[in-house]
């Protein structure tokens, strides 16, 4: 029986960095023609994208402080997305 050739776990940096923009791309894209406003629905998809990835990098058992960008960087990234875009996502007095 032949083997499979031995592929690397780790994803390097640079794929971890296009996937990221790739995900972000296609959550702006959602939120845009959202019907509930952009700011709200960007808060929201981020939110389930801090998930997404917390659950992702704990089934991979990937490590939080690692020397390569995994899951984990993509959570903190996303979390801190979603602080920002949840500081300025108040509705303006009339």
């Amino acid at each position: 029986m032949a083997q499979l050739p031995n592929v690397p776990r780790d994803l390097r940096s640079t794929q971890v960095l296009v996937r990221f923009c790739l995900r972000m791309s296609i959550l702006v894209i959602f939120a845009a023609v959202a019907s509930i406003g952009f700011g709200r629905s960007l808060a929201a998809l981020l939110g389930m994208s801090i998930v997404l990835s917390a659950v992702l990098g704990t089934i991979r058992r990937e490590p939080p402080f690692d020397i390569v960008l995994n899951h984990w960087d993509e959570t903190v990234a996303y979390a801190a997305l979603f602080a920002l875009v949840s500081r300025f996502n108040h509705p303006i007095p009339l």
